[in-house]
């Protein structure tokens, strides 16, 4: 149920930056290591959302593949489900490359005067 202060968290960066002005979309990158339910998310986007500048707003996600890289050699593959050797040389030193985002990527907001409630 980390989806809600996941929620919370996207309301709280989308109001401060909305500056007032209604929120109509909200762009997120998810990377799939984080573990986030999208449906889940966009249930409690909406819920936290209300009585706030972002209610009614959309939320979009883009999913974000993960992907090592290898220390030794440098190689970088997707990942399905964590494998953490480099498949190129066998090294067990790897770092992740992608998939571990959770991003706020862009806020859309109308250009009208300030509506609040913040």
């Amino acid at each position: 149920m980390h989806e809600l202060s996941l929620s919370s968290a996207i309301v709280n960066t989308a109001v401060k930056h909305a500056r007032g002005r209604r929120v109509t979309v909200v762009e997120l990158r998810v990377g799939k290591l984080r573990q986030v339910i999208p449906d889940t998310l966009e249930f409690y986007f909406e819920f936290v959302a209300r009585d706030t500048v972002c209610e009614g707003a959309q939320l979009e996600q883009r999913i974000v593949d993960a992907r090592l890289a290898c220390r030794s050699c440098g190689h970088e593959w997707e990942i399905e489900i964590p494998a953490f050797r480099c498949p190129e040389c066998a090294g067990s030193e790897v770092e992740i490359a992608s998939g571990d985002e959770f991003e706020v990527e862009a806020i859309e907001v109308e250009e009208a005067e300030c509506i609040a409630p913040r």
